[in-house]
């Protein structure tokens, strides 16, 4: 394959410019960590992005970070770790999952993340990747460079393009910078587990903790066999299903929220062990990569977003084997394994139309990815809007052809 390789923005701007002129489609590529997530594309050409990396911008005490688009997360992460402050919506690894497993730091860039719009546990309290975008430049399919945005939170620029890029898989532009705000990282974590429920009674204990005061930054659930297979000895020995509920902020505040969370949630569940520091870490970092189904390379993986109130009857009507399943947000979330059938997603992605939620398919095998759009359900009048906003960026289709909707 072709691969073009331009230094700077100006070069990158020249070379979209002749793409879109040629009509050429390209695969764009900043590390290449997520070209087997969305759907397969086809085209005899790839643009590389590998120059465009570095952190350009770092002001711990403005809390704003600025860095190119195939700046390794691991980099971004060290440096952040280095001054006590962090990514506050936890941008998760999927290329364990997508590639295999692997001993190396994480590959994955900052591009891809926000291309992505990738967010981990911390999701329902921190928000999406997108909420932290402060600014991005970048060029269109058509070859015009442009920058919106800017270091501050309330930045009045006309239309919100870091939203709208956000989450667009590289299809409307090539994002060559991106500004982010940061945030501290909490003194002091502490997950409280709880063992042996079913996820009926896992959804019920979320929504005490969730609707309560003592606000809680993580909520997930593993069946037993899952939690068996957590790297963390006191998640895995006891041998049973696992709910967790984190905690986080000052050391006073945390031990403060855990008694009355403790308090509360008793009628309910008794908390059965507590991690702390690195095991805390490992646990959530397990949940955010969806690592207990990084070994199962014969399924195909969805990533189901459900309002959580209705977790227990979406597993309800799919009935997944224990090994199958795990939710994360709170129940928001919910990680399925399921067997490659193309029929299949299309029946519980009209099922979750009732239930006001959508379905991604994050691997599969080339053919299942060829066949079905990255979300369920379909709606037409999204398509046709999703064609319209490709036009005004990239109206020769030249930007990861197909990868969000075929002919798109």
């Amino acid at each position: 394959m072709e691969t073009a390789t331009p230094q700077d923005e100006a070069e990158l701007a020249e070379t979209l410019r002749q793409a879109s002129e040629d009509a050429r489609p390209l695969e764009v590529i900043a590390r290449g960590s997520k070209r087997r997530f969305g759907r397969p594309i086809q085209v005899a050409s790839s643009l590389s992005l590998a120059a465009f990396s570095g952190v350009s911008l770092y002001e711990p005490e403005e809390l704003v970070l600025s860095a190119g688009a195939a700046t390794p997360m691991s980099t971004i992460e060290a440096l952040l770790e280095e001054h006590g402050q962090m990514l506050a919506f936890e941008p998760a690894d999927l290329e364990p999952l997508l590639s295999g497993p692997r001993d190396e730091a994480r590959r994955d860039s900052l591009g891809g993340v926000i291309a992505c719009n990738l967010a981990g546990p911390r999701r329902p309290k921190a928000g999406a990747a997108r909420d932290h975008v402060l600014g991005v430049k970048g060029v269109t399919g058509e070859g015009a460079r442009f920058k919106t945005g800017g270091r501050v939170v309330k930045n009045v620029t006309g239309y919100d393009l870091c939203k709208l890029l956000s989450g667009s898989f590289g299809t409307l532009a090539t994002m060559t910078e991106v500004t982010l705000k940061v945030l501290p990282r909490p003194q002091k974590t502490r997950t409280l587990l709880f063992f042996g429920h079913d996820a009926g009674e896992a959804t019920a204990l979320f929504g005490a903790a969730m609707g309560s005061a003592y606000d809680v930054s993580g909520a997930a659930y593993l069946p037993e066999p899952l939690a068996r297979g957590s790297a963390v000895d006191m998640v895995a020995g006891p041998g049973q299903s696992v709910i967790a509920l984190r905690l986080e902020g000052s050391a006073p505040s945390v031990a403060a929220r855990q008694a009355g969370l403790s308090a509360l949630l008793a009628p309910l569940a008794r908390v059965d062990e507590e991690l702390h520091a690195q095991r805390s870490l490992t646990f959530w970092r397990e949940v955010r990569d969806c690592r207990p189904f990084v070994a199962r390379a014969e399924r195909a993986i969805w990533r189901l977003s459900i309002p959580p109130a209705n977790a227990a009857a979406m597993l309800n009507a799919l009935s997944p084997a224990e090994e199958d399943y795990f939710l994360d947000w709170a129940g928001g979330l919910l990680w399925l394994a399921r067997p490659e059938d193309a029929a299949e997603p299309i029946a519980f992605g009209a099922f979750l139309e009732r239930l006001g939620g959508h379905a991604m398919l994050v691997r599969a095998g080339d053919s299942l990815r060829a066949s079905l759009p990255l979300f369920l359900p379909e709606h037409l009048e999204l398509e046709v809007l999703a064609g319209r906003i490709k036009d005004s960026f990239d109206p020769k289709r030249v930007l990861n052809p197909g990868r969000l909707y075929a002919g798109l």
